[in-house]
């Protein structure tokens, strides 16, 4: 039973976040192509999992971390960008929307085999630091797919995925790098900062969107 709690609670919790990052879309996505880019984001997870795999043998633990990031966010990122060719990509926001989406298809099927593999009361904490998290990590590839519909400039995608690659690396040294109070708080101002930075984008686009919306 509470192995059963613990994914519905990760389910849940997972698309709670979903929900909350869609709504704010003015011209909501296609469902179907949420729904592909969520599988898209799942299938990443795998990939990644299957390279990190190889990382094991490896003595030093930050490269492993730092090419853990590297993995994680790259496929991630793919799996986003496979829904930039759609013809309902068509604004801004769209490229947040998906690489959110993206990440928490991610997530989940971390989180899933985390408890299958670790056990429900290990799982709790793991689903409630991560999953946000990595909706936050693609903050930044989200602003660089939706970066090609503004005026004036974009961001190019190898730029957001360095910083998508940093964010993840010191989240992940900071939450393996100790329980003391120190590394709590800094870990705390992180998970703040990547919010703030989420969003900063958010309204950015949404300013954009009011501007130019079209009269029904």
């Amino acid at each position: 039973m509470p192995l059963a709690l613990s994914l519905t609670a990760s389910v849940l919790l997972t698309f709670g976040w979903l929900w909350f990052f869609v709504r704010r879309d003015r011209h909501p996505e296609p469902p179907w192509l949420l729904a592909r880019t969520f599988g898209w984001g799942m299938v990443a997870w795998a990939v990644s999992a299957a390279f990190e795999g190889s990382f094991e043998r490896l003595s030093f633990p930050l490269l492993v971390m730092l090419l853990s990031a590297v993995v994680e966010e790259s496929s991630k990122l793919l799996a986003a960008s496979t829904a930039a060719t759609e013809h309902a990509f068509d604004e801004p926001m769209d490229g947040l929307v998906y690489a959110v989406t993206a990440a928490l298809g991610f997530a989940l099927l971390e989180n899933v085999t985390y408890t299958l593999g670790f056990g429900a009361h290990a799982a709790t904490w793991h689903a409630l630091l991560t999953t946000l998290a990595h909706a936050l990590f693609s903050a930044p590839q989200g602003y660089a797919l939706g970066g090609r519909h503004l005026r004036g400039g974009r961001w190019w995608r190898s730029r957001a995925l360095l910083l998508s690659i940093t964010l993840h690396f010191a989240f992940n040294g900071l939450l393996t790098g100790g329980a003391g109070w120190p590394h709590l708080l800094v870990l705390v101002l992180v998970v703040g900062l990547m919010a703030l930075l989420a969003s900063r984008y958010y309204r950015h686009f949404e300013a954009y969107a009011r501007e130019n919306s079209q009269p029904s």
